[in-house]
């Protein structure tokens, strides 16, 4: 024990002593090692250092959080996300350069100590006690790793991070014992190769491979002599010595590390005079993360990817498990994403309708027989200023999965739907119904699943024009989209049979509540996505099976191995003989129907228009055998409930909009640019009977509602609120083309 000098002073040992820095913890620590088996080492309070013997010495190193890639069909990059910007490099693949002046600055005897530096720790006491403060530290190379380990544990948790850096004695006496841990069983190349891709540079960059592209847009292992000095220079203080911030400050702090290098031997002085003398030259990269830095306008389905990860329990079973996947990172996802058909998608969107629009666009893509989403395009762009008109909300999906609130009333494009619940119960294409313009049922004679009438008053509704009163039969009424005829199929049919026939094509409502067992649904009074419309009639096209969509194809940890994804299922949703039939049927909409704007002139296409009350949407929805395509357009922001009446979008006026006049014309660029001219499989071929003289007088038709009025106003006014059909709320019925 040191003794006090003459005058009442403290030897230098004991002054140091006083400060809760380096010193006063090497100081611990040299007591420790010496008397290991006295137990507690007693320079702290009582109780707040364990023996030493007794601290656990088993350090858990945690994987490196590092960024993700999420890559397109064919291995193109979407984007890069990370909590931290970090890349995993071997020692081998870093600069000798970046190796020596990393350890002459931190801990120029590295290769010379163990687990502390004795020598070191008394000459860091003396200057320290000669300063009055704490001027040097005596951490080695390894302790700074063990403490940047903790740190990395701690994530972005301010608690925890302050717990990993106190500065208490048991903190460094801990620190200090895995360091003698990490000493014997990782050697010191590898400990460096761990300090180097674990260090914070600054500037989001963490690791030597993210830090030498952030600063001079290069690899790691192409770092010069001066760039290496400067990059170890930072790792003291990354934001003082921040060369994008202060080129002066940093230039000061690379030349003392170059002259360290000197000193050590590393590099001749005269390498050191030469390096010093060069100025700085960065090649600043600016960090990018994020779905917001897609390429090719797929940040709505990088953002939809990143959705499938956080919540789909083949990730893991709990939120906070799927969180920490993420937000570890270091995942290469391949996704379902088609280059040329997000092309299509995006140029489909804005060729129509401008982002600065009253209304938006939504086109979502869909592979028949697999499930694969291969494309979401939006007229508004993917970002986080409102001035720019950008937008994160993807109105093309469910609002657990980033969408709106309840999605979109989806008009005559439900009509399909009935149709193949109709033909699934045995009734006739060449049914046929005889009705004036308007008719009247009675609620009651629709009963829903649980046998209950869906309601006790009357259902008044209408065609869209007045002369569309006649005989029509099951093609001809969808072809010209007679809600009349659709009306009196579903009361033959079943309302409870129609609805399940929506389930089991995985037609959903946007908030994912269950469908309301109400009449009107026949005419498109439920609210539901885009994706689940492409994916619906995507069942027709693959003759009956339907697909749960999913959008990711695989995922390789940063180790290399691979992780479980979510597989689409398919199911049959109806026989082949119906899909067939519906086929054929709504080819006849895009050859002399509602949407001959929209039809194919090259291939077998087939699609349903839909507009709903008060033109507040407007729906095409279509497919070939290899592709089906749903292509909305409407009010996203809720707030003022757009009616598409007499309005200019994308520079061209509008008496009305309609489902086969917008929409429609959307979808076939989509298509067009989607599909290669190359593959033209045809649809299956089957007879549909007919009856003799159906549809007298028809014309065009596009919305048919039972009386005037708007729907009902948005909830709460959130971005793409729309209030669903609900029970006691009479939904006028036309929605509907």
């Amino acid at each position: 024990m040191a003794k006090k000098r003459s005058g009442g002073g403290l030897t230098g040992t004991q002054q140091a002593a006083k400060f809760l820095g380096v010193s006063v913890l090497a100081g611990a620590v040299l007591a420790g090692i010496a008397l290991p088996a006295a137990g507690a080492l007693g320079l702290a309070a009582k109780g707040t250092v364990e023996g030493f013997d007794e601290i656990p010495s088993n350090l858990k190193t945690p994987p490196l959080s590092q960024r993700t890639k999420i890559l397109d069909s064919e291995g193109g990059l979407i984007a890069t996300v990370y909590s931290r910007d970090r890349t995993v490099v071997p020692i081998d693949k870093i600069s000798p350069y970046m190796q020596k002046a990393i350890v002459a600055i931190e801990d120029g005897r590295f290769y010379e100590h163990g687990a502390v530096d004795l020598k070191g720790v008394l000459r860091a006491i003396n200057r320290n006690a000669q300063s009055g403060g704490v001027s040097e530290g005596a951490s080695t190379l390894t302790q700074q790793y063990v403490k940047n380990v903790f740190v990395e544990e701690a994530g972005d948790d301010p608690e925890k991070v302050a717990q990993a850096t106190q500065q208490t004695i048991g903190r460094k006496v801990r620190e200090l014992k895995f360091a003698i841990q990490v000493e014997e069983e990782l050697g010191k190349k590898k400990i460096l190769e761990n300090y180097l891709n674990i260090t914070f540079f600054g500037q989001q960059a963490y690791g030597i491979e993210a830090a030498s592209q952030r600063y001079f847009s290069k690899h790691a292992a192409d770092l010069n002599l001066g760039e290496a000095a400067m990059l170890a220079g930072l790792v003291q203080s990354p934001s003082r010595y921040d060369p994008v911030n202060d080129i002066e400050e940093a230039t000061k702090r690379r030349n003392v590390v170059l002259q360290r290098m000197a000193d050590v031997k590393d590099i001749s002085q005269a390498e050191a005079d030469e390096a010093k003398a060069a100025p700085l030259k960065l090649k600043v990269k600016a960090p990018k993360n994020g779905c917001i830095t897609a390429v090719s306008g797929a940040g709505f389905f990088c953002d939809y990817v990143r959705k499938t990860i956080l919540t789909d329990p083949v990730f893991g079973k709990t939120a906070e498990e799927r969180q920490k996947l993420w937000n570890l990172g270091g995942l290469t996802v391949r996704t379902t994403l088609s280059p040329r058909a997000q092309a299509a998608a995006n140029e489909a969107a804005t060729a129509k309708v401008d982002k600065d629009d009253p209304v938006a666009a939504s086109v979502v893509q869909v592979q028949p027989g697999t499930g694969k989403i291969l494309s979401m395009g939006q007229s508004r762009p993917y970002g986080l200023d409102p001035k720019k008109h950008e937008t994160t909300l993807n109105l093309g999906v469910a609002n657990r999965m980033g969408g709106s609130t309840y999605g979109f009333q989806v008009g005559s494009t439900f009509k399909p739907f009935t149709a193949a619940a109709a033909l699934e119960k045995g009734i006739s294409p060449a049914q046929t119904y005889t009705t004036p313009w308007k008719i009247e049922l009675e609620k009651s004679s629709f009963r829903t699943c649980k046998g209950s009438p869906s309601g006790y008053d009357k259902w008044e509704l209408q065609n869209e024009l007045e002369e569309e009163a006649g005989t029509w039969d099951m093609t001809g009424a969808l072809g010209k989209s007679i809600n009349t005829y659709f009306a009196l199929l579903e009361q033959q049919t079943g309302l409870c049979e129609t609805v399940q026939m929506a389930r089991k094509l995985g037609y959903e409502r946007g908030d994912g509540k269950p469908i309301e067992e109400n009449a009107s649904i026949t005419l498109g009074g439920e609210v539901s996505t885009p994706l689940s419309m492409a994916s619906a009639y995507a069942a027709f096209a693959n003759r009956g099976l339907y697909c749960t969509p999913v959008a990711i194809e695989s995922v390789k940890a940063a180790n290399g191995d691979k992780l479980n994804v979510p597989q689409t299922k398919c199911t049959r949703a109806m026989s082949d003989r119906t899909a067939d039939t519906i086929n054929q049927m709504l080819k006849g909409v895009v050859e002399d129907g509602t949407g001959t704007k929209a039809g194919l002139s090259d291939r077998d296409n087939a699609g349903k228009t839909g507009t709903t009350n008060d033109r507040m949407d407007a729906w095409f929805v279509g497919y070939t055998p290899n592709l089906s395509t749903a292509v909305w357009v409407g009010d996203d922001v809720g707030e003022k409930d757009t009616s598409m009446f007499r309005i200019t979008i994308g520079g061209e006026y509008y008496p009305k909009v309609c489902g086969g006049c917008l929409p429609g014309p959307i979808w076939k660029i989509a298509m067009t640019g989607a599909l290669d001219a190359g593959q033209t499989p045809s649809f299956n071929t089957v007879s549909v009977p007919r009856a003799e003289k159906p549809g007298d007088k028809e014309k065009e038709g596009d919305q048919g509602p039972n009386k005037p009025g708007k729907p009902n106003k948005p909830r709460d006014g959130k971005p793409g609120d729309r209030r669903p059909n609900v029970p006691g709320i009479t939904l006028p019925p036309g929605i509907f083309d």
